[in-house]
């Protein structure tokens, strides 16, 4: 069945008219004439009057609750879509998996001509209760089917042009059918395309939902179609076992479902659930190639939405620790029924505290200006969660139900971050969407508007930036309308801003503009509660029972000098407790090497070059990247600060990162895989930052 579906499909996304299908040769018109017979054989006639009699409204409220879930993802869905067709004489029609229809949406005059019909919410349009239809027939073949005009079996639907897909879940069982239904004066050869995509969008909502707290990989043959609806997702278990997978996954891969959830990770893309996290755990790396034992190449991104993995100091985002020295437990807020009163959420600033003085005093200030429009800037390394007390910000102000934006001014080409933040109109440039699109700020509107490494924001569109935050207004690209907006605005970065404004790199208008609050998350290494925050990463990783860390192995942890902070930690542990597996305590021997060597290398250093305690503490380097102590010099017992020299590394905390990275470089041979690798941190990191501070 799922071999004739896709090989059909393909092509009634191109028909030119409704009329030709007798000239095609795509099997339509045999599909038409096997549903007529099947409704001769029902004991129908083509002139019989339709069934006017809808569901009762209470039996109409029960399939409705019945079918909540996928009403929910296919609602945005179906508003989306209807922008594309509004104006065009139609509707849109979602039913259940028995054909009966649970909701629609479409022109008004025209949704009062389908009435005389009998298509509205309640009535079944199965093959058996009204004839061929595209519902019924695509609910019979369980393929995306258009039927037009005459081909209708009943007279009275003659004046309607229908095409409707049905909608899978990922194990491929039938949900629903999604229709868009008009006059078939205004047929139009792309509106199957439009009602296939917008049903695979659903199917792919539903997949997410049902598989948020599992490892998806997003795939495809050609990179650039990655994250677009071509990609194939499959969702993998923690033991490698395929469980679930979209259509877009099996067309590409020749399988069935049945097929395919008979494959593991490994005997599918030949590597392992650990491989594919030790690929991914540093920021913004690139997807993985990987083959099917045909030959076949894909190129692979890995994604995992699980809000336990959201890790702020230690602690996930949807941790309850309020239950005192019982054993912690995982949870995750879930949404209440529409019409329901919702309990407040749990205080997201709440979990950020883990006993260090530094993060508490952070909670305490933000909790004083929270809903006072005051705007927050966090600086802090990389790695150190500015994001996570963003959306903690977020889920404890008054916008908690709004949108929470994220926009990273670093990751995004520059070429096109004006268009992601402000949108554009249709043709506005070379490739722009039809339509158009609506920009991340506009996205945010009522909610929160997250600028992270906003340092990284080319210059040029910085005036842009300022004047929305001034007016609160947008105007997308190609556009002469202004969309005006409310949002809280919090930015973020890990470079000096104030020298960026020396130096012509920032504008200081929009500096003041955003330092309302300008707070500082400190390093992991002068962070005190080191020890908490690994065993609440693997509380995270592993809720249903976390491993122990090994005193000797808390004892590397601690003289580690993380470079890649919190993130870099969280990397190390999810590895570890990967390979720990079964067992009940985390050693050496389930360390990555190249861990281990970092530790080993900056151990000798320390002895020979402590740091005073009354020297303010600087980001530490690992003994490899430090300058060798000279031979003829024996170790010696260290003066007083007060006597001492200033030391040469007394400088800003961005200035000894750079050094720290080109002293890696040298000590890497110009390696710059190898020094990403030691650093903790993504090449595009060690790219940007050298860019940014070129020597004069």
């Amino acid at each position: 069945m799922s071999t004739s579906r896709n090989s059909s499909s393909r092509g009634w996304s191109s028909v030119d008219a409704p009329s030709a299908a007798a000239t095609r040769p795509d099997g339509r018109v045999d599909l038409i004439q096997q549903s007529h017979e099947r409704c001769t054989a029902l004991g129908l006639t083509r002139i019989e009057r339709p069934d006017y009699e809808p569901l009762m409204r209470s039996d109409l409220s029960i399939a409705r609750e019945r079918n909540q879930r996928l009403f929910a993802h296919a609602a945005p869905v179906m508003e989306m879509l209807y922008e594309q067709i509004i104006n065009t004489e139609s509707m849109l029609v979602l039913t259940d998996a028995q054909g009966t229809i649970l909701h629609s949406i479409g022109d008004n005059d025209f949704l009062e001509k389908a009435g005389k019909v009998a298509l509205q919410p309640g009535v079944n349009w199965a093959e058996h209760s009204k004839g061929t239809n595209a519902i019924g027939t695509a609910l019979f073949e369980e393929r995306p089917t258009l039927v037009h005009a005459d081909e209708h079996f009943m007279h009275a639907n003659n004046f309607l042009t229908c095409s409707a897909a049905p909608i899978f879940d990922p194990r491929g069982n039938m949900l629903g059918v999604l229709d868009v239904s008009g006059d078939q004066r205004s047929y139009h050869q792309h509106t199957m395309g439009l009602v296939r995509m917008s049903a695979r969008m659903i199917e792919n909502h539903w997949l997410s939902d049902d598989y948020s707290n599992r490892l998806r990989l997003h795939f495809h043959s050609r990179v650039e179609f990655i994250g677009t609806l071509l990609e194939g997702i499959v969702v993998v278990g923690a033991d490698g076992k395929i469980l679930g997978a979209n259509r877009s996954a099996l067309d590409q891969l020749a399988m069935t479902g049945i097929s395919l959830r008979g494959h593991t990770l490994t005997t599918l893309f030949g590597t392992t659930v650990a491989a594919v996290h030790d690929h991914f755990r540093m920021p913004l790396p690139v997807p993985m190639k990987l083959s099917l034992p045909n030959g076949l190449h894909f190129h692979v991104s890995a994604r995992i939405d699980w809000s336990t993995r959201r890790v702020f100091g230690g602690l996930p985002e949807g941790f309850d620790d309020t239950a005192g020295d019982a054993p912690a437990r995982a949870t995750q807020v879930v949404a209440p029924p529409r019409g329901e009163a919702s309990a407040k959420p749990p205080s997201g600033l709440r979990y950020l505290q883990t006993g260090d003085a530094h993060v508490e005093t952070v909670v305490q200030k933000v909790h004083r200006i929270l809903n006072r429009d005051i705007p927050l800037l966090i600086l802090g390394e990389t790695g150190t969660g500015k994001e996570l007390l963003a959306r903690a910000v977020h889920q404890d102000s008054n916008r908690a139900k709004q949108p929470f934006v994220a926009v990273n001014c670093a990751s995004i080409p520059e070429s096109l971050i004006e268009a992601e933040l402000f949108g554009y109109d249709e043709g506005a440039f070379t490739g722009a969407r039809r339509k158009g699109a609506v920009g991340r700020i506009v996205q945010a509107n009522g909610g929160t508007l997250f600028l992270d490494e906003i340092g990284d924001m080319p210059l040029s569109l910085q005036a842009r930036l300022l004047r929305v935050l001034q007016e609160r207004c947008v105007t997308p690209l190609g556009s002469h309308k202004t969309i005006a907006v409310d949002i809280a605005v919090i930015g973020a970065t890990h470079r000096n801003l104030r020298e960026m404004i020396e130096r012509q790199l920032f504008r200081e208008d929009l500096y003041y503009r955003l330092n309302g609050l300008v707070l500082r998350l400190p390093s992991l290494r002068e962070r005190t509660d080191l020890a908490v925050v690994a065993h609440r990463i693997l509380q995270s990783e592993c809720p249903q029972g976390a491993p122990e860390i090994s005193p000797a192995v808390m004892e590397l942890l601690r003289r580690y000098h993380w470079p890649g902070n919190i993130r870099q930690l969280a990397n190390v542990l999810r590895t570890a407790a990967v390979m720990a597996t079964g067992e009940a305590t985390i050693t050496e021997a389930h360390l990555s090497d190249d861990f281990l060597e970092d530790v080993r290398r900056m151990a000798p250093a320390q002895v020979l070059q402590p740091s005073p305690p009354s020297v303010p503490v600087l980001p530490a380097q690992p003994a490899a990247l430090r300058p060798a102590p000279l031979a003829a010099v024996p170790a010696a017992p260290v003066e007083p600060a007060a006597s001492a020299p200033a030391p040469a590394d007394m400088r800003t905390l961005e200035e000894a990162e750079i050094a720290m990275i080109r002293a890696a470089l040298d000590a890497a041979g110009g390696n710059i895989s190898e020094a990403s690798k030691r650093l903790g941190i993504s090449r595009n990191t060690i790219y940007r930052k050298l860019r940014w501070n070129k020597p004069a």
